[in-house]
């Protein structure tokens, strides 16, 4: 390998100031630094979150760091470690269609617990995430090609944390240089269909890649050396020449449900027939769903725990349907043992289209046939889910009313508002969000 030693990409990241990023931009920034808010909240409920704070607690990781959802505080890496096991928990978090990926949840453990530790203000936080999602999404198109396999989020995970941790603590271009070269050469290569196959914990190995990133960071500044990233390589200058003039976080795409990107298009379907014809389930004969093919490959079978329930097809569309939404109330181990929504899974089929096939990834779409017991057969629009970069609703108020609608099972609504302005206000230190959450919790 010849490696580009000119530190272009390091230099991108350490120089970039909130004024050179285009306004779209601005505006994403702030969409998916609430949105992730709202993910690490809900994460802060789950099993999962759990083990992340057992683990840090074990290996004595404390520290001063505030996590949100935890009583306790930590060093960077037991903050890392914590908050990472939260970001992907309930699957609500932002993604990126040519990566099939979460590129948010992936380094927010990162960039959210140094910039807590710095005592940085919001703005420098966004600023930090912008340099991370520019670079770490540039990462996962080269790393995807170079490897010719689909990795999930952990994978390029690992990439954003170690930007990020480095970025908040004023490294050289050398130093992020050595940090990048050893999360490149030790990131999680997350096998992300097996863990649609076969959900569990592991899902997007969002978890190893905020470890293993963070350690590349703390490696580096214990004299550990690493050399050479993909970025670096010639045939992914491409990639590096568009940084600061082509903004990929422009086309992120924001999650209704609480659940795979992959059901949400005929979660959509069915409740727009359900609000036009206003059929309940129990009317539901059969219904039909036709997508793409890794969509059609999701689980179908009745889910024992939440991450066999998000990684699934039929039980989102089905839940859906029986409650009228699908959202943390829907989706947490609690809710799943309903007759209802495993009478409704058993009268539902799915179907390869082969035009919905043939514009995947770039474009995810389905549409779905709802027979009645009546005898009467719906069929809905071809829908792309809700949130897409080319949704026309999609803007930052709505993202404020998905943190509203989302966080409702665990914040009272003066508590919403509250951090919505804390996050409106670029000076506000990124400790009193999370504190303002944490008191809220903690009730």
């Amino acid at each position: 390998m010849q490696f580009d030693t000119t530190y272009r990409v390091e230099r991108y990241a350490l120089d970039l100031a909130w004024d050179q990023v285009s306004p779209k931009a601005q505006e994403r920034a702030r969409m998916s630094a609430l949105d992730l808010l709202g993910a690490l909240t809900l994460g802060s409920r789950s099993r999962q979150f759990g083990v992340g704070l057992s683990l840090a607690r074990s290996l004595g990781m404390s520290g001063d760091i505030p996590v949100i959802g935890a009583p306790d505080t930590f060093n960077l890496l037991g903050a890392a470690v914590a908050c990472g096991h939260a970001a992907n928990s309930y699957d609500i978090d932002d993604g990126y269609n040519m990566i099939k990926g979460h590129p948010g949840s992936s380094f927010v453990a990162g960039a959210l617990e140094a910039s807590a530790e710095a005592d940085a203000t919001w703005q420098q936080y966004l600023t930090t995430l912008v340099a991370c999602y520019e670079v770490a999404m540039r990462w996962a198109l080269a790393m995807q090609d170079h490897y010719g396999f689909l990795h999930s989020s952990g994978a390029y995970g690992a990439f954003g944390t170690a930007l990020g941790i480095a970025r908040v603590r004023g490294y050289s271009q050398e130093q992020l240089n050595n940090a990048l070269s050893i999360a490149d050469f030790h990131a999680p290569m997350v096998p992300v269909m097996r863990s649609v196959e076969y959900p569990s914990n592991n899902k997007d190995g969002v978890p190893f890649g905020a470890l293993v990133g963070a350690m590349a960071a703390l490696e580096t500044e214990a004299g550990e050396t690493g050399r050479g990233h993909l970025l670096e390589l010639p045939e992914y200058a491409y990639l590096v020449d568009s940084l600061g003039s082509r903004y990929l976080m422009e086309d992120l795409y924001y999650k209704p449900y609480t659940c795979c990107r992959w059901a949400h298009q005929p979660i959509d379907c069915c409740l727009e027939l359900r609000r036009q014809h206003g059929f309940t389930h129990d009317q539901v004969v059969a219904l039909r769903v036709h997508t793409f093919q890794a969509a059609a490959l999701l689980s179908k079978q009745v889910p024992h725990d939440t991450e066999e329930a998000q990684y699934n097809i039929a039980y989102p569309i089905a839940a859906a349907v029986v409650h009228g939404d699908l959202g943390y109330d829907q989706i947490r181990d609690e809710a799943l043992d309903n007759p209802d929504v495993h009478a409704l899974m058993e009268r539902l089929s799915f179907v390869v289209d082969p035009e919905m096939e043939a514009q995947f990834p770039e474009k995810r779409l389905a549409w779905v046939e709802v027979e009645l017991e009546d005898g009467s057969v719906l069929r809905s629009d071809v829908h792309a889910a809700p949130g897409e970069h080319t949704d026309p609703a999609l803007c930052y108020e709505w993202v404020c009313d998905k943190f509203r609608r989302r966080t409702a099972s665990v914040l009272e609504s003066d508590v919403q508002e509250r951090v919505i302005s804390l996050a409106g206000d670029a000076g506000t230190p990124v400790r009193d969000i999370i504190d303002t959450i944490n008191r809220a919790l903690a009730r």
